[in-house]
């Protein structure tokens, strides 16, 4: 099989780093995540697509210990509300940390991972998930 032909490989190969894509309000100035066509604060619908910073903290969290069949064998995990540089929020999963590591305000990086696959032959979804800032700062 040749390079072109195989999908999984193209797009393992392609995908060297990502983009977090949100909103911003022209009018009153609000930035949010994910991105749509109005403004989740003022309704207003002249809003633009925006690159959001990939860093933030940790706002809020809870750990994850009987998850659905799905995701039994990343159990326990955590999720978190992020908050990101500019006041995005994101909800993600956390990554590369225990679950008795995890604190508010806690320094966290956004990272291209893998969510799931979809059966032992399926798609392999990837997506953004948070781990800490090596070396981040933060008072627990």
């Amino acid at each position: 099989m040749s390079y072109m032909n195989s999908v999984p490989r193209a797009w393992r190969e392609r995908v060297t780093k990502y983009r977090l894509i949100g909103g911003r309000c022209k009018k009153c100035g609000k930035v949010f995540y994910p991105y749509r066509g109005s403004c989740p604060r003022c309704g207003s619908d002249d809003v633009e697509r925006i690159e959001l910073p990939k860093r933030g903290r940790v706002k809020y969290f809870t750990v994850v210990r009987s998850a659905p069949a799905e995701f039994k064998r990343y159990e326990p995990y955590v999720v978190a509300l992020v908050e990101l540089e500019n006041g995005a929020i994101v909800p993600a999963q956390l990554t590369d940390v225990d679950a008795d590591e995890v604190y508010e305000g806690m320094e966290v990086e956004g990272v291209l991972r893998r969510y799931r696959e979809q059966g032992e032959d399926g798609i392999i979804e990837y997506g953004v998930k948070f781990r800490p800032v090596v070396g981040g700062g933060g008072e627990q």
